[in-house]
């Protein structure tokens, strides 16, 4: 693979990889897609008792823990450049399952305009969960500054900007989001499926509120949700993706100007009122220990074509979804055809537009539209979309995932050990917020 410098005067990535089927590594990566998905397919669902409940183990933790495992382990571990590749895969593939989610929600409508107040308020759940868990939690750790960083919100890509215009990049508060965000990219999907799992098992929530506690606002861990609320309520899985998938939706659009606006600044005087009577001595943290953490954002610029990407994961899904389903069909090329379309359109729309027009609402809007009773054809969509579980999708993007995360784990010891129970208890109180206030609503609502 060729590595080309950039130049220096550049605040962009050092190093730019220019990937193509020419690459014998990109082949390598293809063929561990595929047989990462289909292993864990074959695998399958493993049901764990833990007392008077149990957790469904569903092949999308398989996949995820065999591409971490591969992509992590010291002996002869994925190339760092295969990594980052599969980190740009990674973006495509949350739109092909997004696209396969939307190919749900036309004839979910009904549904989703009645939980329409529920899906609203919800979002709180995001804004406000960890802060009411997380940060005390944090203090009592010691964590100092870094804790509002760490549990104003998940800490996603867009946490970066706000604590940085708001503490500067060189802060604890900085640091707080960095480490999260290891975590959460390393563990969040696991912890978002073993609660949804433990919680769905309990009986005391509906299932639409668990659906709607799945869309925390990252796709992984979405996906995660909504695999584990469906394994526990097979019945509704449709309307459960539908929910989960605009519960995320919603995350996206309306979560950063509440996170940005009400929970980051709710989080920092929340912790200067818990520590008002500590004197706590706020450590200085060494350049190189911030360095080698910020260098997780700092990845090379891929060079991979949309088109490249689409390719394999139709491929690896056609495998995943004849596994599924026991048996190959001519619908699941027509399927993956369509998704590979609708991704198409939201790239191209995306460039066009400059980012202003998200991939990830031009696929959920289309296929809602041709699943939707105003396509005269949606009948014949929703008849062909069967063929390929979403389950399946979900599994194959977290065997993407898995094999991109091998790059962060070295970060783990540069974060500490208090970053695991506070980010266990951020990503787990934000789903459980959610579920709560949609539980609550839905209540309201159904008297």
């Amino acid at each position: 693979m060729s590595t080309t410098p950039e130049a220096t005067d550049v605040p962009a990535p050092s190093r730019v990889f220019n990937i193509s089927f020419k690459d014998k590594g990109l082949w390598l990566l293809f063929a561990l897609i595929v047989l990462l998905s289909a292993i864990a397919q074959f695998i399958g669902p493993l049901t764990v008792p833990l007392g008077s409940v149990s957790i469904m183990l569903l092949p999308m933790i398989w996949a995820l823990l065999m591409g971490v495992l591969i992509s992590g382990q010291t002996w002869r571990p994925l190339p760092i450049d295969l990594q980052h590749t599969a980190n740009a895969i990674m973006s495509v593939a949350v739109l092909v399952l997004c696209a396969r989610l939307g190919l749900t929600l036309g004839q979910q409508l009904p549904a989703l305009f009645a939980a329409g107040p529920a899906l609203l308020l919800q979002e709180l759940g995001n804004v406000f969960g960890s802060l009411l868990l997380a940060l005390p939690l944090a203090v009592l750790l010691r964590m100092g500054p870094a804790t509002v960083g760490a549990t104003f919100s998940i800490d996603r890509e867009p946490s970066f900007a706000m604590v940085t215009s708001r503490f500067g990049a060189d802060s604890p508060q900085y640091r707080g989001v960095l480490s999260m965000y290891v975590f959460g990219s390393i563990f969040g999907a696991i912890v978002v499926s073993l609660v949804a799992s433990i919680i769905s098992a309990l009986g005391i929530f509906r299932w639409e509120a668990l659906a709607m506690g799945s869309g925390v606002g990252s796709g992984s861990m979405m996906a995660a949700g909504i695999a584990s609320v469906s394994a526990a309520h097979p019945e509704f899985a449709d309307t459960i993706a539908a929910l989960a998938t605009t519960a995320n939706l919603i995350a996206a659009v309306v979560g950063v100007p509440l996170t940005l606006w009400i929970s980051l600044p709710v989080a920092d005087r929340f912790y200067k009122f818990l520590t008002r009577n500590q004197k706590e001595v706020v450590k200085k943290e060494s350049t190189g220990k911030l360095s080698a953490l910020a260098s997780v954002l700092d990845a090379p610029k891929v060079n991979l074509n949309p088109g490249t990407s689409l390719l394999i994961l139709t491929v690896a899904g056609l495998v995943t979804a004849s596994i599924v389903k026991k048996g190959f069909s001519f619908d699941m090329v027509i399927t993956y055809a369509l998704i590979a379309a609708m991704v198409g359109v939201a790239i191209w729309l995306s460039k066009l537009t400059k980012g202003k027009v998200p991939g990830l609402i031009t696929v959920i809007l289309i296929g809602t539209y041709i699943t939707s009773p105003w396509f005269p054809y949606a009948s014949w969509v929703l008849h062909t979309a069967e063929s390929v579980d979403y389950l399946s999708v979900i599994t194959l993007m977290l065997a993407v995932a898995g094999l991109s995360i091998g790059k962060d784990l070295p970060m783990l010891r540069q974060i500490g050990w208090k970053i695991l129970p506070v980010g266990f208890v951020v990503i787990a109180a934000t789903f459980l917020a959610s579920t709560v206030i949609a539980q609550v609503v839905l209540g309201i609502l159904h008297r």
